[in-house]
């Protein structure tokens, strides 16, 4: 993905990579690799008010702002669910909040994540989700 690729963008070479998978345990695998490449976050972020709720793993979300850019950083527990954080901050990570407020996230339907995912993993994405478009709203403003 090219630094510069919008939001958009990001989700559609998103699909793309996924569409390369005949099947969804591949896609799961790729899932499972892609969180294995996120970087280390450390541990003294690991606090209450970063931790997300509704996830049935534990997963911690910060962010800062560099300019006009919001950064994220998140860790799960579980393999899954940390490939589901890589996707967030591919499309995500790095982008005016305006961008993200404004960047439907159509790659849940795009994918199937929705029918695929557990109940509880999709229910834990829906709130990564809600903190990253809350984030971006309160820095939008």
């Amino acid at each position: 993905m090219s630094i510069e690729a919008t939001a958009e963008q990001a989700q559609q070479e998103l699909l793309d990579e996924f569409e390369m998978f005949d099947n969804w345990m591949d896609r799961y695998q790729y899932l499972i690799d892609m969180g294995k490449q996120l970087p280390a976050f450390p541990d003294e972020w690991k606090t209450d008010e970063r931790k997300i709720q509704g996830c049935q793993s534990n997963v911690w979300m910060h962010h800062s702002r560099d300019g006009e850019r919001l950064h994220f950083e998140a860790i799960s527990d579980a393999a899954i669910v940390s490939g589901l954080i890589a996707i967030l901050m591919r499309i995500y990570n790095d982008r005016p909040a305006a961008e993200i407020r404004d960047t439907s996230p159509h790659f849940l339907e795009d994918l199937g994540l929705d029918k695929h995912l557990s109940p509880t993993r999709s229910n834990g994405l829906h709130s990564m989700l809600a903190r990253i478009y809350e984030v971006a709203e309160r820095e939008a403003a």
